[in-house]
């Protein structure tokens, strides 16, 4: 027990290293190189993209007519390729075992960006519906309110059907002269 008790004594008066996260951590050696998937993404997508042009038939085009031809026609000291033209679809081989990667890679990338934007755009449509049923929500609110709302028709037809009320009522207890009548109020005053 007592040599527990120092060996924890001892192990309390070790310093702890202390990681400081306002420093920048030491630099790890790799034996495999870094690269920026970023950025080998977006060579890739140039890579695809100039692989899907008009240019590069043209420029592919002439370079095997090219080969073809100086293997043909150059004097044989020159040739390089005779005629089964091995080297030339080992070449050709080679640029498409490259370039199907390539070309994967940024229709990943694509496929990627395609999802986030659709994702926006699911987002986007939400907020509009959501936006759309509040406002007729709204709108049918003000309509039921404006139903209840005595409109400026109604109050004179109202007023002038009170008007008539009157008149008869009045006529009836004397207070108001037949239509033909006039009468003047100075001797009231």
């Amino acid at each position: 027990m007592a040599e527990r008790s120092q060996e924890r004594e001892r192990d309390r008066e070790r310093p702890v290293p202390r990681i400081r996260l306002d420093l920048p951590s030491e630099r790890r050696y790799r034996l495999l190189p870094e690269y920026d998937p970023e950025a080998f993404g977006r060579l890739s997508e140039r890579i695809a993209r100039f692989l899907g042009t008009g240019r590069f038939l043209v420029w592919m085009t002439l370079t095997v007519v090219v080969w073809i031809g100086w293997n043909v026609f150059a004097p044989a000291s020159l040739r390089f390729d005779e005629y089964p033209f091995i080297f030339l679809t080992l070449a050709l081989s080679l640029q498409a075992s490259y370039a199907a990667p390539l070309i994967l890679l940024a229709q990943n990338r694509q496929d990627d960006r395609d999802r986030v934007n659709l994702e926006q755009d699911r987002k986007q449509n939400e907020r509009s519906i959501a936006d759309t049923e509040y406002l007729t929500r709204e709108i049918a609110a003000l309509r039921m309110g404006l139903g209840e709302v005595a409109t400026r028709d109604w109050i004179r037809s109202e007023l002038q059907d009170l008007v008539k009320e009157l008149e008869e009522r009045g006529r009836e207890r004397g207070l108001f002269p037949p239509d033909g009548e006039r009468r003047s109020d100075v001797p009231d005053r």
